[in-house]
């Protein structure tokens, strides 16, 4: 979008040029528009958005926020409502009726058609997460026996009213038999069958399958839309490709929230209110907290060690932040490789001795850095250990602990996530903060034990 949009739409209703207003309009793309309406007043809203023709104004509905969306539909008349529906997919209309609180959800269904209303209440009877959600009904449907010219007839007569047509289905008895694409029918015969050039080998999803599920499909597959069944494998619908980058979208984002210890908001952050976010937040901060005093404890049973070789309390820090990353390091190489379907908890102990071999080589490596560290800073430069045998000791307590705490903070953190999906959980809460945590506490343990036996404590 262009920076100044917003501010040349202002200024163009204020000088009351609504031709100008409307021509620049004609050459915005409805995402555009709907970014600049963000800004606007509703007064201002209102009158750019009567300007819009019927199909670009529902382009730009779809676009909007909920709350934008909601603002407009309270103004609308019955009449400016039910034209701007009409020229909505059935899906993004279901889509804005969850958004909607109960008065305009009513405000809504009473201007939609008898079979709109019926096809809408069939979405939302499906569970919130699965294919049956997301699809719309609004696909082309072709016969066996249609001739290519006779299938062109029909997507020129209804196609207007579908949200693809590139990829068309074919049926018998409502039964899914095979799909035809427009470039197939375009590079054969006007008289070639349909029976001749479909694909039988059908990929397709169930009406209860995960939206997730559902979105990976169309990724894997490349596909623009995939059919929707029922278990008698009867098409009920499709999911288009935008629905799929929305699903992903959505996924990423939750998943994101839970690594960080929050749970997943539904809002975007400007528009969540700071109770809501405090709601979402404190209850992982209080259990990582509590679970954080275990590292407290741990330190305050060492402590008369500790006062003994002051030296040791100065590794404390880094030994348990390089755990911590080694351990996330691990954890969120696994959950992605989960999410695109590289690995399944089957393949736990092929990932276990991978990570194992990884995390050999990485706490080798950090060991002799650390060491080589130790000598010419804390011995050489600040004397904060000093150059004697003791001092040596503690260097290679610090560097053993370190290359055992790397291992077990890579194997803890590579399995997590896959026992996590053995157990039907999400993979993303055993990220970042829970490894971190487990992390901290054997590093302590390790770290303690090794100096009690190489120092004598």
């Amino acid at each position: 979008m262009e920076e100044n949009l917003c501010e040349r739409i202002i200024g163009l209703c204020e000088a009351k040029k609504m031709k100008e207003l409307k021509d620049l309009l004609g050459e915005t793309q409805p995402f555009d528009i709907a970014e600049a309406f963000s800004e606007l007043s509703l007064k201002d809203t209102a009158l750019v958005y009567r300007l819009l023709s019927k199909e670009t104004a529902a382009d730009v509905f779809v676009e909007l926020d909920s709350e934008k969306q909601e603002e407009l539909i309270r103004l609308f008349s019955d009449k400016e409502l039910r034209e701007m529906l009409d020229e909505l997919y059935v899906d993004d209309t279901v889509d804005i009726i969850e958004e909607m609180p109960a008065t305009v959800v009513a405000k809504i269904i009473k201007n939609t058609d008898a079979e709109t209303r019926r096809t809408i209440n069939e979405i939302l009877m499906y569970p919130e997460d699965s294919a049956g959600s997301i699809m719309t009904p609004e696909y082309v449907s072709l016969k066996k026996s249609f001739t290519v010219a006779e299938a062109f007839e029909k997507i020129r007569r209804e196609g207007v009213d579908k949200e693809t047509v590139y990829t068309c289905y074919v049926t018998e008895n409502r039964a899914l038999v095979g799909i035809v694409t427009v470039k197939d029918m375009l590079i054969a015969a006007g008289d070639a069958s349909i029976a001749d050039i479909m694909y039988t080998n059908v990929v397709s999803v169930s009406t209860t399958d995960d939206k997730e599920f559902v979105a990976e499909q169309i990724r894997k597959y490349d596909f623009l839309a995939i059919p929707v069944v029922d278990k008698e494998n009867r098409i009920v619908g499709i999911v288009t490709v935008d629905d799929a980058i929305d699903v992903m979208q959505e996924e990423a984002t939750e998943d994101m929230e839970i690594m960080a210890a929050m749970s997943p908001s539904e809002k975007p952050y400007l528009k969540t209110d700071v109770f809501s976010i405090w709601k979402k937040r404190i209850p992982w901060l209080l259990l990582l907290m509590i679970s954080a005093t275990f590292t407290g404890m741990i330190i305050s049973g060492f402590e008369a060690q500790l006062a003994v070789y002051t030296a040791l309390t100065a590794f404390i820090p880094m030994l348990m932040d390089t755990g911590g990353n080694s351990g996330s390091q691990a954890s969120v190489t696994v959950i992605r490789a989960l999410a695109l379907d590289e690995v399944e908890p089957a393949d736990i102990l092929r990932v276990i001795w991978k990570e194992l071999r990884v995390s050999l080589l990485c706490g080798a490596t950090l060991a002799v850095a650390n060491f080589v560290k130790i000598v010419l800073v804390e011995m050489l430069l600040i004397h904060a250990v000093p150059m004697d045998a003791s001092g040596f000791r503690v260097a290679v307590i610090v560097c053993a602990t370190l290359l055992i705490t790397v291992c077990l903070a890579k194997l803890i953190g590579c399995s997590m996530p896959l026992l996590a999906k053995k157990l039907g959980l999400d993979p993303a809460v055993m990220a970042s903060p829970f490894i971190t945590t487990i992390v901290d506490a054997l590093s302590l343990l390790v770290y303690f034990g090794v100096a009690t036996k190489l120092l004598g404590l």
